[in-house]
């Protein structure tokens, strides 16, 4: 049974403590509360409930950043445009478009080079470094996490 007032103490103490998730199970009930990051809007955290039978959500895998040998002379010099909050990755802007960037392409600082998707609202994500695209870590549509690297750029 879902209890409101219950759920909205433990708001208010994640709020007053800056927690961004928390679980608790009692019996066969579980609750998951997270919070958006800061970055993505501060609404009210979603609620998830499961019965406690239920398997565990998997959480996404981590992407590697390159393929290459990290330890390549070429990688060292690369820098990273990393996702500034949680959201989908979309390399265009809408699917009939052309992607934003490409390998190879250079970018100058403000260039946007994605849109980033939060709770129903399109972010346009600008290179803040001028250079040449070299990879594109993540595929339109995926998940990213705050932090995230989404390109790596050989910087000018």
């Amino acid at each position: 049974m879902l209890d409101v007032k219950k759920n909205q103490k433990l708001v208010e103490m994640m709020v007053a403590n800056d927690l961004v998730e928390i679980s608790l199970r009692d019996g066969e009930e579980e609750i998951n509360l997270r919070r958006p990051s800061v970055t993505s809007g501060g609404c009210s955290p979603e609620i998830l409930t499961q019965p406690a039978a239920l398997a565990p959500i998997p959480s996404a895998a981590p992407i590697p950043v390159s393929k290459q040998d990290a330890t390549s002379e070429k990688d060292s010099q690369l820098e990273e445009i990393t996702s500034p909050m949680v959201g989908t990755f979309y390399s265009k802007p809408d699917p009939e478009s052309a992607t934003f960037v490409k390998i190879g392409q250079q970018v100058q600082a403000g260039t946007v080079v994605c849109i980033l998707e939060a709770m129903k609202v399109f972010n346009e994500i600008k290179s803040e470094i001028s250079g040449t695209i070299e990879q594109i870590v993540v595929k339109d549509g995926e998940p990213v996490e705050f932090g995230q690297p989404l390109f790596l750029v050989h910087p000018q």
